[in-house]
């Protein structure tokens, strides 16, 4: 898999500087894979799959001012969506120490000034209103809705990356206008108002 050549296909608009960002991120964390066990993403070939999956929905998300990603691990969809939309202030909310520390190493070498790295659980922060909340393999939809209840409010918007039984959460949404964008195995799940 090309992964500039899969941006290209699916016609993703991003900054100059993103392929350079991810070449060095994608170094980084081969790097402290072998020691930390950061990701299950363990070659270069799935990191790209990783990558590319986590930037897809820059297709066709809507641009907002502030994001939050929920368990963002070793940064994805956060780091990745951190880099495709510069002008975005990005919060990562990871617990563990290790992630967040790689996380913390991302930001500072590659002078990202639009990344902030919580390390707590997304429960534990306090009070904040997000325009965009993302989360990748974290937990269902309902309990992702509950756990985020102090960090939204009626105009936030929603993108969880999902699998097949991503139907079955559907009911869990309270109602809120959704959309299921396909690609392959996964299902991006938008919520909110005016999607």
């Amino acid at each position: 898999m090309n992964l500039q050549l899969c941006v290209e296909k699916e016609n993703i608009s991003l900054p100059d500087n993103f392929f350079n960002n991810i070449a060095k991120y994608k170094a980084h964390l081969l790097k402290w894979n072998k020691i930390h066990n950061l990701t299950g993403a363990k070659d270069e070939v799935t990191l790209d799959k990783f990558i590319f999956d986590a930037l897809f929905p820059a297709s066709f998300l809507p641009r907002v001012n502030s994001l939050l990603d929920i368990g963002t691990g070793a940064g994805f969809p956060g780091m990745i969506l951190a880099f495709a939309f510069p002008d975005t202030e990005v919060t990562l909310v990871e617990p563990l120490l290790k992630r967040a520390s790689f996380l913390q190493f991302i930001k500072a070498d590659l002078n990202l000034g639009n990344v902030r790295i919580v390390k707590k659980r997304v429960e534990e922060m306090e009070r904040e209103i997000f325009e965009l909340i993302t989360s990748r393999a974290v937990t269902d939809t309902k309990m992702l809705l509950d756990l985020s209840i102090k960090l939204r409010d009626k105009e936030t918007k929603f993108l969880f990356y999902k699998g097949e039984r991503v139907f079955d959460e559907v009911e869990a949404t309270q109602n809120m206008p959704h959309k299921i964008i396909k690609r392959h195995n996964r299902h991006y799940l938008l919520l909110g108002e005016s999607l």
